[in-house]
């Protein structure tokens, strides 16, 4: 296989489906955005009631830049939401909201997958950057290097691998805080079921797809990285 048509069979659908995929949140995100939840609540209140519900005390909820730009900082406590979530009182904005809360409640009760992505953060930011460096000293510098090239590109290799197992590590993470966010707000009744609860559903799941876009994209990579490598060998 040619190394033109190597590169497309590996890394072009891997980004269509990711186009696809933040075509699909931007969509549904819109349309829910349209969708006020019937308890009137914003995101902000939202995200301090269920917290408060579940006994957790020690987390701030405070505002960021952005546009979906929220997210759960474990380090500092702090569960950061942008603007349209923070203040919005559509079921989009209580969705995204209550989604951040699951991985406070997912910190709080150390649950495994988000104790072990937390772990793998550091080793995952190495394998981004070093593992990328690596794998392109040992291939454009295999000619000059020789046998010490092929060994670069392998150690770069194993340390992108370390990128794969965080993203295949947050699937669980991400498809649990969704899955208590949908319990926590039918349970709570702050999102109405029926239409609304629908719409709210459409958003976090379009969100999980996002994160299925990428560990296939991480994934496909690694792998057109070991057939190079193992082309290099022949």
């Amino acid at each position: 296989m040619g190394g033109l048509t190597l590169y497309l069979v590996f890394m072009i659908p891997p980004l269509l489906l990711s186009l696809w995929a933040a075509w699909r949140v931007k969509a549904t995100y819109a349309q829910a955005s349209q969708v006020l939840a019937s308890s009137g609540f914003t995101g902000a209140d939202t995200a301090r009631m269920i917290l408060e519900a579940n006994n957790i005390s020690n987390v701030r909820v405070e505002t960021t830049p952005g546009h979906l730009s929220d997210h759960y900082d474990p380090r500092a406590k702090v569960l950061r939401l942008s603007p349209d979530v923070y203040n919005g009182r559509s079921v989009a904005a209580l969705g995204i909201a209550a989604h951040e809360v699951g991985h406070a409640i997912q910190d709080a009760n150390g649950y495994a997958p988000l104790v072990i992505r937390n772990g793998i953060v550091p080793l995952a930011n190495v394998g981004s950057t070093a593992g990328l460096i690596l794998i392109m000293v040992g291939l454009l510098g295999a000619s000059a290097l020789g046998s010490l090239g092929g060994w670069i590109l392998i150690g770069g290799i194993a340390l992108f691998s370390l990128v794969v197992a965080f993203q295949l590590i947050n699937l669980p993470v991400e498809f649990d805080a969704s899955a208590r966010a949908k319990r926590l707000l039918a349970n709570t009744q702050l999102v109405a079921p029926g239409a609304q609860a629908q719409a709210m559903n459409r958003v976090l799941n379009a969100a999980a797809l996002t994160y299925v876009a990428a560990t296939v994209g991480t994934i496909m990579t690694l792998l057109y990285y070991i057939i190079l490598a193992s082309q290099q060998r022949e």
